[in-house]
């Protein structure tokens, strides 16, 4: 698919009965009182779900272009949801707004793939801190839980499946630091490099590496050594890190990923 190919998304998004765009403040008839249910959401939103599934899903590549004109006709809505659903992509850094030459999607460069293992490490290494006092029994079988999984996965060779599981590993660690405001900043930063999953395993090494770490992570946590499970942690986070400061990785990072 061309840069500049039409996109292909369905189903479409059409207005059903009682949407309506979402309306600047203080136009809205006094006399109404509506209070729209939790599943009927605004049109961007409908919109922003769905392009984000597609760039997260690689059906969407980096560099394609997203005009509003072509998104609003392909999606059966007009081109103001469309924009108000690209300016939140941008917010959340999967897709660039070019002044004047609109928007398209985001291409992560290896200075930003180490900058953002980099904040992860900063934002894991607090998680964990904040997480351990609090956890209880059910956290920790669940943590163990993950890591069997992943090792069935891993012996499978299953790369996308291992790669869910892993990722709500170490949500889970920062969800179970009680901080919203933390796994806000790190569901948006680890959405930014989710489509480059794959160079992940590749600078990492290995799934079965990854596994291991996780045990002797947990391990840590269990013993409630806070030193050792940051330690683990941070290495753990490196280890990709370090692959991409010898510079040998630099073209494997700049590649298109595969579509998950």
């Amino acid at each position: 698919m061309g840069r500049n190919a039409l996109i292909s998304i369905h189903p479409a998004i059409r207005r059903r009965p009682g949407d309506r765009e979402a309306t600047p403040t203080g136009l809205l008839n006094p006399k109404e009182r509506v209070t729209p249910r939790v599943e009927n959401l605004t049109l961007w939103q409908r919109v922003h779900g769905r392009l984000r599934e597609e760039i997260l899903a690689n059906r969407l590549r980096p560099g394609q272009e997203l005009t509003e004109q072509a998104l609003s006709a392909q999606l059966g809505v007009s081109r103001a949801p469309v924009r108000e659903a690209l300016g939140r992509l941008a917010q959340e850094g999967l897709v660039t707004i070019r002044p004047r030459r609109g928007a398209v999607v985001a291409e992560v460069t290896p200075e930003d793939f180490l900058e953002a293992y980099q904040t992860r490490e900063a934002l894991e290494a607090l998680a964990i801190r904040l997480a351990m006092p609090r956890l209880g029994a059910a956290d920790l079988a669940e943590l163990d839980r993950l890591i069997a999984e992943q090792a069935q996965l891993a012996e499978a060779h299953d790369v996308d499946a291992f790669f869910e599981s892993n990722g709500h590993f170490h949500e889970l660690i920062v969800r179970l630091s009680g901080n919203r405001t933390l796994l806000d900043i790190y569901q948006q930063l680890t959405a930014r490099v989710r489509r480059y999953r794959t160079k992940s395993l590749a600078l990492r090494g290995s799934l079965a590496r990854s596994v291991e770490e996780h045990r002797s992570l947990v391990r840590a946590i269990e013993r409630g050594d806070v030193d050792e499970a940051v330690r683990l942690l941070v290495e753990h986070i490196r280890v990709p890190q370090h692959r991409l400061d010898e510079g040998g990785e630099t073209e494997l990072v700049l590649k298109e990923a595969v579509p998950a």
